[in-house]
């Protein structure tokens, strides 16, 4: 079981600097490539999310399924924490990216985003509680498989981005 605690704890890490990636870096290879945009947006589903007069239903779905495996490896690492806590968590790190675009001005700092990251993060939470009632103690080493498949994927996609950059 320790083994598989470890495959996680790796995933989790690979996953986080992905995810890191994704949120603050917005996927440039190069600091210089970011906006200087230094932005606060407080009203949720507000002028952020709308594109040429219409929701931008693409970034809210998103921002929802990044952050699916960020549920996945809270539940998996921190079971025992009751729900509220792993909700905070999860928010919590929301609220850190978003701090971190606005105090390097490399990215708006949204409420939506907030919002819809830890929704995210929650559907990743449930999502495990239904995978685990279905596959009981095989859950994680299930999840550790996809995880690791997943990663190989993204690692693969990563390297195509910079080979054609």
């Amino acid at each position: 079981m320790e083994r598989d605690r470890k495959i996680t704890i790796g995933l989790a890490i690979f996953y986080g600097i992905i995810l890191t990636w994704i949120i603050v870096f917005k996927m440039q290879f190069s600091v210089k490539e970011l906006q200087g945009i230094r932005n606060i947006n407080l009203m949720p589903f507000g002028e952020s999310v709308i594109v040429n007069g219409k929701i931008d239903f693409d970034e809210i779905m998103g921002n929802v399924i990044v952050f699916i495996p960020l549920g996945l490896y809270v539940n998996m690492l921190k079971k025992e924490w009751k729900w509220h806590k792993k909700v905070g968590l999860i928010a919590g790190l929301s609220l850190i990216f978003e701090m971190l675009q606005y105090i390097f001005a490399i990215g708006a700092t949204d409420i939506t985003d907030l919002i819809t990251n830890t929704l995210g993060g929650i559907l990743g939470l449930g999502i495990y509680e239904i995978l685990n009632k279905i596959l009981k103690t095989k859950t994680n080493r299930v999840l550790n498989i996809l995880g690791f498949l997943g990663s190989i994927f993204i690692f693969l996609l990563l390297l195509l981005l910079i080979i054609m950059n």
